[in-house]
């Protein structure tokens, strides 16, 4: 899939059309060089959307069950994976 390219100068005299009514993504450019992205998020999921959520969300805690794995140990690993990162 490619993505759409616009000019840093269009985006930003436009930014407030490409904020609230774009659904697509977006290659933002400089002198033809690609510098940042814009990844809109979406107000509203579809129904399938909010299906493959809930189910990505039962697989998950049915994957951590069956480890015995508590949120409150994953919340600690990230949090002392992230303090490693940062020395």
């Amino acid at each position: 899939m490619e993505t759409q390219k616009v000019g840093i100068r269009e985006f930003r005299d436009n930014l407030a059309t490409y904020l609230l009514e774009s659904d697509k993504a977006f290659a933002i450019t400089r002198h033809g060089d690609t510098i940042g992205y814009y990844l809109p998020a979406r107000r509203k999921r579809s129904e399938a959307e909010r299906a493959a959520l809930e189910t990505a969300a039962t697989r998950l805690h049915e994957a951590m069950d069956a480890k015995g794995i508590t949120e409150d140990e994953i919340i600690e690993d990230f949090k002392r994976w992230r303090k490693e990162g940062r020395k």
